[in-house]
């Protein structure tokens, strides 16, 4: 059942397996979401520093840490994850990938509170030339930085004690990438 209904997000609810109601929030329109990892030369990524509208509604003036994503099919229609990852790509960060390579292809969100599922995707670039000027997403993105991934580890436990919040998308993400360079 919709209890409330916009373009892009709806709010329902459903019962669980003991008949209590559950509500959660569901997007109408896409398919799935991709996350990017960018890896650059074998050697750095690209991190996205954001200014995300819930975390600051809650959260003041608190950034997050985050990677390159997108809604799948909400604009181009039957538009595959593939395509997606490329767009995305491009537009966030002017990138473009030589391979990509799909780490994990249905992780929930948040399962307690969305339907939302995504797709980890790690996008190989060998030279790092921006080819488009990258967009800000609406002034979402406020921030690009390339980071050494020998000092990933560090780097975000700092980034962590200076107030930025970590997305469990960029997390999950980093631990598919040790998976894969074991």
């Amino acid at each position: 059942m919709i209890l409330y209904d916009t373009k892009y997000l709806q709010l329902k609810k459903t019962s669980s397996k003991t008949g209590n109601d559950w509500v959660y929030a569901h997007r109408p329109n896409i398919t799935n979401v991709v996350v990017i990892l960018p890896v650059i030369n074998k050697e750095e990524t690209v991190f996205l520093i954001e200014e995300r509208p819930p975390i600051t509604a809650e959260y003041g003036t608190k950034k997050t840490i985050g990677l390159p994503a997108g809604l799948v099919g909400d604009i181009r229609k039957n538009e595959t994850i593939k395509d997606a990852i490329r767009t995305e790509l491009m537009e966030e960060t002017g990138l473009k990938a030589d391979k990509i390579k799909i780490l994990s292809n249905c992780i929930a969100s948040s399962a307690g509170c969305t339907s939302e599922t995504y797709t980890i995707a790690l996008a190989e670039v060998n030279n790092y030339k921006i080819i488009e000027k990258p967009i800000d997403d609406g002034g979402v993105i406020i921030n690009r930085v390339r980071v050494k991934l020998a000092d990933i580890d560090i780097w975000l436990k700092e980034q962590e004690k200076n107030g930025y919040i970590l997305t469990a998308q960029m997390l999950s993400a980093l631990y598919y990438l040790k998976e894969e360079i074991k």
